[in-house]
C-alpha cells in the first residue's frame, strides 16, 4: 500500500527531512554509522559528502513545497554543532532553498513528533523506521529513505534514493 496520496488537502504541504544518512552521504549499508562525520576531526567530518543527488533533486522537491522545509534530526551538541557547520560549509541552503535557520534538533528519537507537530509537517524523509513509528498518525506521509534490513510496512513509503524520494514526494 503506497503512502503517496494527498491526505489533509486542507493543510499547506510541510516537508521535513533528517540530516544523517539522508542529506548528509553517512554509511551506504542498513545499520551502519557515519564513524567520519560522528567520530572524526573537523576536517574529516566537513569533507564528508551529500547523500547521492540530494543537491540535484532536493531543490525541486523544496520548490514543490513553496520552500516549506525543514531538517529535523536527533543528536547530541557535538553532533549538532558539526550538522550546522556542515550546512555552512557545503552552502546547503543556498543550494537546496531549504530556508536557513529552518533546522531543529532533538536528543531523543521519538521527539522529532514534537517537532512535526509543531511546525504542521505534512511529509517526512528519515531513514529509521522507528522515527516513522513515533510519526504514525502525525504525518500523513512517511518515506523510509536508503537501504532497509527489513522490507518497509504498508504504512510508510519507500524510498531507496533521492531519485525515487522525487518520484514519490509531492505535496
Amino acid at each position: 500500500m503506497s503512502n503517496r496520496t494527498k491526505e489533509n488537502t486542507d493543510l499547506e504541504a510541510r516537508l521535513g527531512v533528517d540530516f544523517g544518512r539522508v542529506i548528509n552521504g553517512g554509511a551506504d549499508q542498513p545499520g551502519n554509522e557515519d564513524t567520519v562525520f560522528l567520530h572524526g576531526g573537523i576536517e574529516a567530518a566537513m569533507s564528508t559528502p551529500g547523500a547521492i543527488g540530494v543537491f540535484e533533486i532536493l531543490p525541486r522537491i523544496v520548490e514543490r513545497f513553496g520552500g516549506r522545509a525543514w531538517i529535523v534530526s536527533k543528536c547530541g551538541p557535538k553532533t549538532q554543532e558539526r550538522t550546522l557547520r556542515w550546512l555552512e560549509h557545503h552552502d546547503f541552503y543556498r543550494r537546496t532553498g531549504v530556508p536557513e535557520g529552518n533546522v531543529r534538533f532533538c536528543r531523543q528519537r521519538p521527539d522529532k513528533a514534537v517537532h512535526c507537530r509543531e511546525l504542521g509537517i505534512t511529509h517526512f524523509v528519515d531513514d529509521r523506521i522507528d522515527v516513522h513509528q513515533a510519526l504514525r498518525g502525525l504525518v500523513p506521509n512517511l518515506y523510509l529513505y536508503g537501504p532497509q534490513a527489513a522490507p518497509a510496512p504498508d504504512w510508510v513509503s519507500p524510498v531507496a534514493t533521492w531519485a525515487d524520494a522525487d518520484e514519490a514526494i509531492w505535496p
